[in-house]
């Protein structure tokens, strides 16, 4: 077989959707019935393909995306099931980069969740074709017919029936080729007629025949459009299935394999040529297997025997063992030693990867996450757009308990970021706090399991200090003079300086302004050393001054005794007083909650985020008794808010944040703040 016709038969696919889907059920059950396992394994028993993680199988759900494949009606399909809570979107968004497809599973018990909406919305931005899968069509107490009326009414008119079930959820009704038969709700005829109503539309001879004669076009006809439909997103079919059960599993699979795209039918990232800073040129991937090769890399797995795993997509040209590969600028390469597919926790060497393919080499300290990689030697500089990830702001200060495991501590802080773009390691010298950041309280749960677990280090943790920042609300100007005289050579530097507020945002702004060699230009890199030195280490309360402009006008030196460290005191001491002087305000970080929510427990949400000095932007129903509560609040009231959630609603809630902006603190709280800095600064 061609390569060219092996690109031609791949298939990738995401599941993707909120947590408790059944998405890892789902995917055990495609890898069943397409003959890759020969036995079904489940989550409660923690033996399933995808779920192989040891700290997974504990917890009862996905936390890290998981690969594996199977083939189907000539088509190689290659599976990505992904994390559903919203504290693990990270691996969730990053998994869309590797795939053409995204199946957006729902629950028929629970409906529309947050991370349903969320990937539905992620899937689309990027181009990917979309379908709606709703599992557990078979359990107790569920509203198809409501369910689907809501999904298109969230999603849009082009959500359409591409199946029904029947005889209570045992079964499925394909309609697309069939214009009768018996189903659990709503018309086999109607769900025909609208779906033949869209496709047509894709097609101008096929509608104008359509039009003309009445007739329904025949299979071989509307394959073509339907295609076009679902790339083009003007259709976004809704499948039924119950993983448990297997019924639907059979259908999905053949839509999959007939109608979902290959690699050459999908919408590949723009790639960019061009140096940094220079002007950069989009160019679209080709994949076809001739060309030179280009690869993604969207996952990091710090694996404990094989050390560094890099999982990644070829979207151009024939990656083979031993090949010669770049990480995007780099000047030198590294051997691809050894070249795998994932199935699962398996990793099955192979010789090569065509276009579309989803692999991962080992043992390669250089690749990074969302890293290129190439085989051109005149084009070094290639390289996409970073992928986009919600903000962490939940955060723990964390400690080892055992004296001499700092460094272990930071070893293992490394890897787990390394694997988890939302999962973040600061270091505050000027609180001696180590703090790590991540989606949710979960999130950092999780990573705190998992240094226990797996890394034997147990750590104590307490709130870290919120990330207040501090800026000015006017301009002023200051000077200071630094003169040192102690027998021998002195110090003198002096230093005029203006500062000017900028816009939220918009961060620090140096600019030398000086004229006549007042200050000679080898001293004014000590000079911005000296403002930067301020900056960081804070004025009012001990937080980094940020969105403000300074700039440096005038000053003085001494022949002998100007040097850099009295510029460098002098620009220190200088911004300092000009800061003071400037009406100095201090900002906290705002961020924006979203809330899942039972209906009766609104009122209750709503008191309680006023109480933390929130407001409210919004409720909207989701349906099936759900309501989403939609509010801006202060990250320093949210410190224990997931245990007042689970305490409020039952332990029926969900929330994420995502960093909105910065705002001035109430004055009560800066005096606050300020005070502590300055009984600090007295003790200290």
């Amino acid at each position: 077989m061609s390569d060219r016709l092996q690109v031609a038969q791949l298939r990738s696919v995401a599941l993707v959707g909120h947590g408790a889907a059944g998405k890892t059920t789902l995917a055990e059950a495609l890898l069943h019935a397409s003959g890759a396992i020969s036995a079904r394994g489940s989550v409660d028993r923690g033996n399933t393909v995808c779920d192989h993680d040891a700290q997974e199988k504990e917890a009862g759900h996905s936390l890290f995306s998981a690969l594996a494949g199977c083939e189907y009606d000539g088509a190689r399909i290659q599976l990505l099931d992904t994390p559903g809570y919203p504290d693990f979107a990270g691996q969730a968004l990053a998994a869309l980069a590797g795939v053409d497809t995204a199946l957006v599973v729902v629950n028929a018990q629970t409906g529309i969740e947050l991370m349903t909406e969320r990937m539905m919305h992620h899937a689309g931005e990027r181009g990917l074709c979309r379908m709606l899968v709703i599992n557990k069509i078979d359990a107790d107490n569920v509203d198809l017919p409501a369910l689907v009326g809501e999904l298109r009414e969230r999603f849009g008119k082009e959500c359409l029936l591409l199946d029904l079930p029947a005889h209570g959820g045992a079964e499925v009704v394909e309609v697309l080729e069939q214009a009768d038969g018996d189903s659990d709700f709503a018309s086999v005829a109607a769900a025909h007629r609208a779906l033949i109503d869209q496709i047509v539309e894709e097609d101008e001879e096929l509608l104008a025949q359509y039009l003309e004669d009445g007739a329904d076009p025949g299979a071989g006809q509307l394959h073509a459009p339907f295609e076009k439909a679902l790339r083009a997103g003007h259709l976004i079919p809704i499948l039924f299935v119950s993983a448990k059960t297997g019924a639907g599993i059979p259908q999905l699979l053949h839509v999959l394999a007939t109608l979902a795209p290959n690699p050459a039918e999908g919408n590949p990232p723009p790639f960019w040529r061009g140096e940094a800073g220079g002007e950069a040129v989009a160019f679209a991937a080709e994949p076809d297997p001739d060309k030179h090769v280009l690869a993604h890399v969207f996952k990091i797995v710090a694996d404990p025997y094989m050390g560094k795993v890099a999982v990644f997509r070829v979207h151009q040209g024939t990656l083979k063992k031993d090949a010669q590969l770049f990480v995007g600028d780099a000047r030198r390469p590294f051997k691809v030693a050894h070249l795998y597919r994932l199935q699962g926790k398996e990793m099955q060497e192979v010789e090569q990867l065509l276009p579309g393919e989803l692999g991962a080499i080992a043992k390669v300290e250089e690749v990074e996450f969302d890293a290129v990689l190439h085989d051109s030697h005149d084009e070094d500089h290639i390289h996409l757009k970073p992928l986009d990830f919600p903000r962490p702001m939940a955060g723990l200060a964390v400690e080892t308990r055992k004296k001499g495991d700092e460094q272990r501590l930071f070893d293992i802080l490394g890897k787990l970021a390394m694997e988890d773009p939302t999962f973040v390691v600061e270091r505050h010298p000027s609180s001696n706090e180590t703090v790590i950041r991540g989606l949710g309280e979960i999130h950092l749960k999780a990573k705190l399991a998992r240094m226990a677990g797996q890394y034997k280090l147990e750590v104590d943790t307490k709130p870290p200090r919120i990330p207040y920042r501090e800026t000015v609300t006017q301009p002023a100007e200051a000077m200071y003079r630094h003169k040192k005289q102690s027998g021998g050579a002195g110090q003198f530097g002096e230093v005029h300086l203006r500062i000017e507020p900028k816009a939220r945002g918009e961060g620090f702004e140096f600019v030398d302004a000086v004229k006549g060699g007042a200050i000679p230009g080898v001293f004014m890199p000590a000079v911005e050393k000296g403002v930067r030195q301020a900056l960081a280490g804070g004025v009012v309360a001990g937080y980094t001054v940020d969105d403000l402009k300074v700039t440096v006008f005038d000053g003085k030196t001494h022949s002998v005794d100007g040097k850099e460290v009295a510029f460098t005191v002098a620009g220190r001491k200088a911004v300092i007083e000009a800061i003071r002087a400037a009406k100095p305000i201090l900002l906290e970080p705002i961020v924006a909650i979203e809330i899942l929510a039972p209906e009766a427990c609104v009122g209750d949400l709503t008191g309680d985020l006023s109480g933390r000095r929130g407001h409210i932007t919004g409720t909207d129903s989701r349906g099936h008794g759900q309501m989403v509560i939609a509010g801006e609040v202060p990250l320093a009231e949210l410190n224990d808010y997931q245990s007042r959630l689970k305490s409020l609603t039952g332990g029926q809630g969900s929330y994420r944040i995502d960093f909105a902006r910065y705002a001035a603190v109430p004055p009560q709280l800066q005096q606050q703040l300020a005070s502590r800095f300055e009984l600090r600064d007295d003790d200290e």
